[in-house]
C-alpha cells in the first residue's frame, strides 16, 4: 500500500479523527450523526440492516433509522429530496439518475452492497413447456445453467396467437431488467428496445417486460398476469415454497459475481458530509465482513442470525425458512433440486464492496445496448461517467481507518487497483467483457444497438 494512493479526503478525515474531539478513538467527528436510510424488502438490504442491528453504525457514532420504501422510484426521490440521507439502491440507479434517464440527479456511491442474489423464475406451465422442448430439463435435478433456448418455441407460439409472453422485472434501470434481457437475448429472443418515444422499451419486442415491485412478484405470477420474472430474494424461493413457479437460472450463471446493489447518496449530501460518508462506509464494510464471516471449514457462521433479523416485519418480512434458503449458501430451484451455492449472496469477499469503475461501465453499456442512452458514445465517455458516480476514494479512506484500527487486513482491500476488474468471459453466452473497451463489448452482442468504435 502506497501513501500516494490516499487522497486529500483521507488525510483530512484522519486529521479530523485525531484532532476534533471524538466520542472514542475510532470515531470520526461527523458532520451529521442522526441519519435515515431507505431500503426495499429484499435480502440484499442486509448490510444496512446488520450495520444497525449489530451496532456497526453506533460504533461510528451514528444513530441510524432504517426505513422500508414502497418502490425504487419513491426511494430515489426521497434521497434526492433529502427525506432520506442515503439508501440501498439498484446498481443502475445512481448511474441512470446522473445521466438523466428518468429522474435527473447526481447520485454517487462509495460502497457496493453485494454480488449476485437474483434469479429468473417462470410459471409451472411455462416450465412444463420448456421441459417438452428440451428433454434434459424433464428431471428432478436438470443440468445447469439453463439457457433461454427452450423458451424460444414458447415465445414463438404465443406470438403466433397475436400475444406476447409477459415477464416482470423490478425497475427499468435495475440489474434485473438487464439480466432478464441478457438471458433472453443470448438465446435470440428480442426483449425490446427503448426509444425516445417508447419509454417502456417494447419496440420490436418478442416478449413484454413490465415493472412489478419485488414483494408482489409471486402474487402477480400466481394470478396469471405475468408468466415469469427476474427478482432478488426471497421472492424466487417464495415461488418454490408456494409451488407456483420454478427458478430456472440465477444471475450468478448469467454473469458470475455481478454487482447487485449499491449504497447511494446525493452528491450534494456527500459534499456536505464527507466525514459522515466515510463513517457510514466504515460501518457498512464491517457489516459486510460480519455477513461473510466463516469458520475453519468455510461455513458461513452468521447467516442464520442474519436471516432471523431480516425476517422481522420491519425489514424483509418473509418467512425465516424462505430467507434462510439462499442466505446460508444454498438455492432451491425446485423442491427436488436444492443446490449448494456458497456465492449466491456475497457481501464482503472477492473485494465485492469496493466501488469498481468497470461495474458502472457495464451498466452504461446495457443502457446504450437497449436504447435508454439514445445516442452513440465513445469509450472515454463511459469511463468518465462511471468515475462521476463511483467514488473509491471514499471507500479507501474508510478502509484505511479500519486497517489502522485492526478491524480489517491488508488483503481485504484492493489498494493498488486502477478501478477496473480483470477482463472476464464469465457470462452465460461466453462473451468477453473489458471495462476499458465498452464500445467493443457493446458491439459483440447480436441483439441491441451497435456504435462506431
Amino acid at each position: 500500500m502506497k501513501n500516494k494512493k490516499f487522497t486529500t479526503l483521507i488525510m483530512s478525515a484522519a486529521v479530523g479523527a485525531m484532532s476534533t474531539g471524538l466520542v472514542h478513538a475510532d470515531q470520526l467527528d461527523v458532520e451529521k450523526d442522526s441519519l435515515k436510510f431507505g431500503f426495499i424488502k429484499l435480502t440484499d438490504c442486509a448490510p444496512l440492516v446488520i450495520a444497525k442491528e449489530k451496532g456497526f453504525f453506533q460504533a461510528e457514532g451514528l444513530q441510524v433509522e432504517v426505513v422500508a420504501q414502497p418502490n425504487w422510484k419513491t426511494l430515489l426521490d426521497n434521497v434526492i429530496s433529502g427525506d432520506l440521507d442515503g439508501a440501498h439502491m439498484l446498481s443502475g440507479q445512481p448511474i441512470a439518475a446522473t445521466i438523466g434517464f428518468g429522474t435527473k440527479a447526481h447520485i454517487v456511491t462509495s460502497y457496493t452492497m453485494d454480488l449476485n442474489g437474483n434469479a429468473i423464475t417462470v410459471s409451472n406451465d411455462i416450465w412444463s413447456k420448456m421441459q417438452e422442448n428440451d428433454p434434459k430439463l424433464d428431471s428432478p435435478t436438470p443440468p445447469h445453467p439453463i439457457t433461454a433456448d427452450s423458451l424460444v418455441p414458447v415465445v414463438e407460439e404465443i406470438l403466433e396467437r397475436g400475444e406476447k409472453l409477459q415477464l416482470g422485472m423490478v425497475f427499468p434501470t435495475s440489474t434485473h431488467n438487464y439480466e432478464l434481457r441478457y438471458w433472453l437475448a443470448s438465446a435470440g429472443i428480442n426483449p425490446g428496445m427503448y426509444t425516445k418515444s417508447d419509454t417502456g422499451g417494447r419496440t420490436r419486442a418478442q416478449v413484454e417486460l413490465s415493472v412489478t415491485p419485488p414483494p408482489m412478484m409471486p402474487a402477480t405470477l400466481e394470478s396469471g398476469n405475468i408468466q415469469g420474472y427476474c427478482v432478488g430474494e426471497p421472492w424466487n424461493q417464495q415461488a418454490v415454497a408456494k409451488g407456483i413457479g420454478v427458478p430456472v437460472t440465477t444471475n450468478y450463471d448469467i454473469w458470475k459475481n455481478n454487482p447487485e446493489k449499491v449504497f447511494g447518496v446525493s452528491k450534494k449530501w456527500a459534499d456536505e458530509n464527507p466525514k459522515t460518508n466515510i463513517a457510514v462506509t466504515k460501518a457498512l464494510i464491517m457489516a459486510g465482513k460480519w455477513l461473510d464471516e466463516t469458520d475453519a471449514d468455510g461455513k458461513l457462521v452468521n447467516r442464520e442470525e442474519a436471516a432471523r433479523i431480516l425476517a422481522k416485519s420491519n425489514y424483509v418480512g418473509a418467512d425465516y425458512d424462505v430467507i434462510k434458503n439462499s442466505m446460508t449458501g444454498f438455492f432451491m430451484f425446485q423442491k427436488t433440486d436444492k443446490r449448494e451455492m456458497p456465492d449466491f449472496n456475497v457481501f464482503f469477499k472477492h473485494h465485492c464492496t469496493y466501488p469498481w469503475y468497470s461495474d458502472g461501465v457495464w451498466f452504461l453499456t446495457q443502457m446504450r445496448r437497449w436504447g435508454q442512452i439514445s445516442d452513440a458514445k465513445n469509450k472515454d465517455w463511459y469511463i468518465k461517467t462511471a468515475k462521476e458516480v463511483y467514488k473509491p476514494e471514499v471507500y479507501i479512506a474508510a478502509a484505511k481507518l479500519l486497517l489502522e484500527e485492526g478491524k480489517i487486513t491488508e488483503a481485504d482491500v484492493p489498494w493498488e487497483t486502477d478501478g477496473f476488474k480483470p477482463v472476464t468471459k464469465d457470462f452465460i453466452d461466453g462473451l468477453e467483457y473489458n471495462g476499458k473497451e465498452p464500445v467493443k463489448y457493446l458491439n459483440s452482442h447480436k441483439i441491441g444497438n451497435k456504435d462506431p468504435e
